[in-house]
């Protein structure tokens, strides 16, 4: 809010100057001398003196800077001052937060000072405030330039003390500081190693200890990166200091400053596989492996291509510890996950290297269950699982603990509650009446959030429901905030399992008939024309009576109670049942019933088998070279070695339930997906909203797919075909492209509108696979990635730009991320300065208000919400033809509105979508406009809890932040990758 208009006008510049005066004396008086209290606020002032923090300075700095701006009118009224209080508590309560019992530089304070201002709108004054700072800083660089020329030079090499964890206190030179901060610089573009240098001193003071000095040389070159993003590898390299400075001592090896990586990295292999044994965190086979071959094959240089944020993941939830010691190297950590995957194979060490090399290199990532639990004593490596509830207590109540204990070992959890009797229906055991499915998902819900995924991850649990189903009204209703809790279930997910015929009535603006699978038994198993015949039988018998527990509604009607609860709720997504079991490899061994947590994976399930998948992402744009050509050839050959990764998870995997194992076992699906397809169209210089990206999709799909059904049946070929692969579409001869086919004759082509074409050789592919068979009942899917694309520093999965500048928060911290391919355009237009990156801040990432920069340019980076979703769709329509399962697809909506939603929606079911995932309208959320020259980085706004927000589904706003688990509804979600 502004006070200006409030205060009277008519005081005098006497009052003024008294007012001026009166806080002068207050700000000159000394500190108080106390002893450092670790329950307590502490400041470091900028000559290293360590006082206590006083939040009567907050009030004086605000109150002049309102002055400032405001001038005799302010200094009327006793109100400036009460809002300077007000500002300087919220300030002090969020440093308690996150700072008591440190002690806190007196520029992070300001910078406290100036978001704080902002947040209220006061942007004079906040400007006033940054003017007065840049002021200051002037004179006292001024001031060191001058003391420089008077003082010796040796003045400037004076150590500092620095007191390790055992209490040895040692000295570090500055010049050890000074080299140890060129070397992070070292080979990068745009860095400045003395700035960095200069900046990281003023954080600095005698005797701090090992853990403060390494945390100030990190968050000092983080502010960096939103002004170069090659600040990021300065970031990790100086991160990867302070881990080797930790792991090393712990596996009682070298603790030199600056370690020979290559020299100690396969003592290191040695030392953690010893270690992992010994602690019982690790499967003794792994030390039958020729360590020595091993080590020799780690390149240490790989750690260079970490950005900070993918490092420090890996770092905070990866890494093997005991007792909070994380004792693994980025570089053995991907030889360990490797030696996981190749523990069955004949020789070990050639597939354990050719492992290795795709993963430390970041041409391929394994989802995060495989890279959490490979070599370990619980190789729990699958990402998903999927079961169908049976309609009796019993399996009911098999059923949720059947989630509990998948859940249990970091799986994700697909339900379909379709054959659970709807509400009203009869109980012959009791004669009595069902509650419905409702009751039972409450129970579900609860479970999910109990038995959280191995204390990593909250536990993660969709519901999928036929629309057919009586209770499909009350299903839309689950996650609304209000209503009866007691059936509510506001901690997950909902899908609706959408059969053509609806949609087809949805064309004609048709009746629909909700029916209970206790009378209707026989719709939750079948699909397509047969479907459509028995759902008609069933009408004609309610319509005769002799069917009493049916209702009758317009099916427009039950479409706009879908949309306005995705508007609402954002759930439960839309999925449609026979696109996804009309063109399954698998439909001869029965029905896909549901998709997994995040839409992507379509498998049979029965009441004897959960199906399960095993998921790992190609890095897209690591195929493509500096003049934007794929290379072919290594694509291939990075596809070829991920698939057999992927198979060799279902032999080595741990199953929790005796039904998982035993369809993973018989069918062998795998999910091989991609990432990064929004990098790619910025090394093309393609817009996402255009028919290029389109066909970028389409072709570059193509690739992917060829290239992995036939390393599928070259695996069939040396290892021998999936136990069920007589009757299947592959032996048949329809591959994926050729199921479209499929999906035209049986929904009819009124309905669908499908780009076909090809341009590779199928017809050879077609042939290899009648010879050779396939290893793996279903090869494709394409996952969110939020997780593993954040440790390749990549773009998620198929997503487009979400800002070309904001703050990625997830169970690590914050992180600033800045479009490196958007400064690297504006730096060639010498248009790239603080100006441009406070306009991003005030503008919410966005190029398209800021007039300076080129059309072109404000095409090439339209963010998700600022593109006609329609391309969205377009895109995955034509990636959706060469793959046999889904994709994981959000949809981004600028101002929805129930046309909007209708239109985006229909258009996917036509364009043969098997799949929807989110909708995600604007949020709430905005990056702070405040100058960071200082030493804090750019944050999201805070809700009332102080926990950060991120853009969210469309009921964010009304949610708070789980900082404890990932937040399931948070559009980096890591709940299965």
């Amino acid at each position: 809010m502004s006070l200006g208009g409030d205060l009277a006008s008519s005081d005098s510049q006497a009052k003024l100057s008294q007012e001026r005066d009166r806080l002068g004396a207050i700000a000159k008086r000394p500190p108080i001398a106390t002893a450092f209290d670790p329950g307590k606020l502490h400041v470091v002032k900028r000559n290293d003196a360590v006082v206590p923090y006083d939040k009567e300075k907050i009030v004086i700095a605000i109150s002049k800077a309102y002055l400032a701006v405001e001038g005799g009118q302010a200094s009327a009224s006793s109100r400036v001052h009460e809002h300077a209080e007000t500002l300087a508590d919220q300030i002090t309560q969020s440093l308690m937060r996150r700072h008591v019992g440190r002690a806190i530089h007196i520029e992070t304070i300001q910078d406290q000072v100036e978001l704080a201002l902002m947040r209220t709108g006061e942007h004079k004054v906040a400007r006033s405030y940054v003017l007065y700072r840049e002021q200051q800083t002037r004179k006292r660089e001024a001031q060191v330039r001058r003391e420089a020329r008077r003082q010796s030079p040796k003045r400037e090499e004076d150590p500092f003390t620095i007191t390790y964890p055992d209490g040895k206190v040692l000295t570090l030179a500055r010049e050890a500081l000074r080299k140890n901060i060129e070397e992070a610089c070292s080979g990068l573009n745009d860095v400045d190693a003395k700035e960095l240098y200069d900046e990281a001193v003023r954080g600095l003071y005698k005797e701090m200890s090992l853990d403060d000095m390494e945390e100030t040389l990190i968050i000092t070159a983080r502010t960096f990166i939103e002004f170069e993003p090659n600040y990021t590898y300065v970031t990790a390299r100086l991160l990867l200091n302070k881990i080797a400075s930790r792991s090393l001592p712990f596996l009682g090896l070298e603790t030199e400053a600056r370690p020979n990586l290559k020299k100690i990295y396969p003592e290191a292999l040695r030392e953690t596989i010893r270690l992992g044994i010994e602690k019982g965190l690790l499967d003794e086979e792994l030390k039958q492996f020729d360590l020595a071959a091993l080590g020799k094959a780690i390149a240490p240089q790989r750690d260079q291509i970490f950005t900070y944020l993918g490092l420090q993941t890996l770092y905070d939830r990866y890494f093997l510890h005991v007792n909070d010691v994380r004792f693994e190297l980025p570089q053995v950590f991907f030889m360990r996950v490797a030696m996981g995957l190749a523990l069955r194979e004949q020789e070990r060490e050639k597939w354990t290297i050719a492992f290795y090399n795709i993963l430390s290199q970041f041409d391929y990532m394994s989802s995060t269950p495989t890279l959490f639990n490979a070599g370990t004593n619980h190789s729990q490596l699958s990402s998903c699982y999927l079961t169908t509830i049976e309609d009796s207590l019993t399996g009911i109540y098999k059923g949720i603990s059947d989630n509990a204990m998948l859940s249990k070992w970091a799986g994700g959890l697909g339900n379909d509650w379709t054959s659970v009797r709807a509400l009203g229906s009869h109980i012959k055991g009791t004669n009595g009446k069902s509650q419905g499915s409702v009751p039972f998902l409450k129970v579900a819900n609860a479970t999910a959030v109990a038995v959280n995924q191995g204390g990593k991850r909250k536990g993660a649990l969709c519901a999928y429901l036929e629309t057919w189903h009586l209770d499909i009204e009350e299903f839309l209703e689950l996650r609304k905030n209000t209503g009866d809790e007691r059936r509510r279930t506001p901690d997950m997910h909902t899908a609706n399992w959408i059969p053509d015929l609806f949609m087809k009535r949805l064309h004609a603006d048709a009746d629909w008939t909700l029916f209970s699978p206790y009378d209707t038994a026989d719709l939750h198993e079948c699909y397509g024309r047969q479907f459509e015949e028995k759902y008609l039988a069933y009408e004609r018998q309610a319509e005769n009576g002799h069917l009493t527990n049916f209702k009758k509604i317009k099916a427009r009607d039950l479409w706009r109670k879908m949309l306005s609860m995705l508007y609402e709720t954002g759930h439960p997504w839309l999925t449609f049942k026979d696109a996804c079991n009309i063109r399954s490899p698998q439909q001869h061994c029965g029905l896909v019933h549901s998709s997994n947590l995040c839409t992507e994976i379509t498998l049979n399930t029965s009441r004897r088998e959960i199906a399960v998948c095993n998921l790992g992402s190609i890095n897209l744009p690591r195929h493509y070279d500096e003049k934007g050509q794929l290379n072919v050839d290594k694509l291939r050959t990075t596809i070829r070695v991920a698939v057999r990764m992927l198979d060799n998870i279902i032999d080595i995997n741990y199953y929790p339930v005796a039904e998982a194992r035993y369809s993973n076992m018989k069918h062998r699906p795998i999910g091989l997906g991609i990432m990064g397809f929004q990098d790619v169209l910025h090394l093309l210089r393609l817009p996402y909203a255009s028919a290029e990206a389109a066909e970028l999709a389409d072709r570059s799909m193509e690739q992917i797919s060829y290239f992995a059904l036939e390393a599928s049946s070259d695996l069939a070929g040396e290892r021998g075909a999936y136990g069920s692969y007589a009757g299947s579409l592959w032996s048949r001869g329809i591959l994926p492209i050729d199921s479209l086919q499929l999906l035209k004759r049986e929904r009819g082509e009124d309905y669908l509108t499908i780009d076909e074409s090809t341009t590779l050789d199928w017809d050879a592919l077609r042939a290899k696979i009648q010879r050779q068979k396939m290893r793996n009942s279903n090869v494709l899917a394409i996952a969110p990635t939020a997780t593993i694309a954040n440790i390749t520093g990549v773009s998620q999965s198929i997503e487009p730009t979400f800002q070309n500048l904001y703050v990625k928060s997830n169970l690590s911290g914050e992180f600033t991320w800045v479009n490196k391919y958007l400064v690297q355009d504006l730096k060639k237009l010498g248009m790239w300065d603080k100006v441009m990156v406070n306009d991003l801040k005030y503008y919410d990432g966005s190029v398209q208000r800021i007039n300076r920069i080129p059309d072109d340019i404000k095409q090439l980076y339209l963010t998700a919400f600022e593109m006609d979703f329609t391309w969205l769709v377009r895109a995955a329509a034509r990636r959706q033809k060469w793959i046999d399962q889904a994709q994981s697809l959000n949809f981004y909506i600028d101002q929805p509105s129930g046309n909007k939603l209708d239109e985006l929606y229909q258009t996917a079911w036509t364009l043969g979508l098997k799949t929807t995932y989110y909708l995600r309208a604007r949020g709430a959320s905005r990056i702070e406009k405040a100058t960071l020259d200082q030493a804090n980085m750019n944050r999201v706004a805070l809700d009332e809890q102080g926990e950060s927000k991120q853009p969210n589904s469309v009921q964010e706003e009304q949610r708070t932040t789980d900082k404890t688990f990932c937040d399931p509804d948070d559009p980096d979600c890591e709940s299965c990758q």
